[in-house]
């Protein structure tokens, strides 16, 4: 995976203080591949638990992570039970790596 252990670590952080101690980040896409170069940063929130507001946090998760990372290009996926899984978040859920 591209990311550092402590991108690792802000990214998890900031998925739980946003979303709750019950979601999980999940990695997914270019960052995953080790002999890819550049490209954004794919998260996938998952939750087993309904998340209120889910594009509001995904926004704010999204503006977190830029403050802590620094300004990049990051996307985010939300995942929970009154989401209708798409393909995106399937391919997310089988080639992800969670955090």
């Amino acid at each position: 995976m591209r990311l550092s252990s402590k991108a690792q670590q802000i990214i998890r952080d900031s998925t739980h203080e946003i979303f709750g101690s019950d979601a999980t980040a999940i990695v997914f896409g270019s960052r995953v591949d080790d002999m890819a170069s550049g490209g954004d940063i794919d998260l996938l929130v998952q939750s087993d638990k309904a998340i209120a507001q889910r594009q509001r946090k995904a926004l704010q998760l999204v503006a977190r992570l830029q403050i802590r990372l620094g300004d990049q290009p990051i996307d985010v996926l939300v995942l929970d039970p009154e989401t209708t899984c798409q393909s995106v978040h399937e391919e997310a859920l089988r080639t992800g790596v969670p955090l």
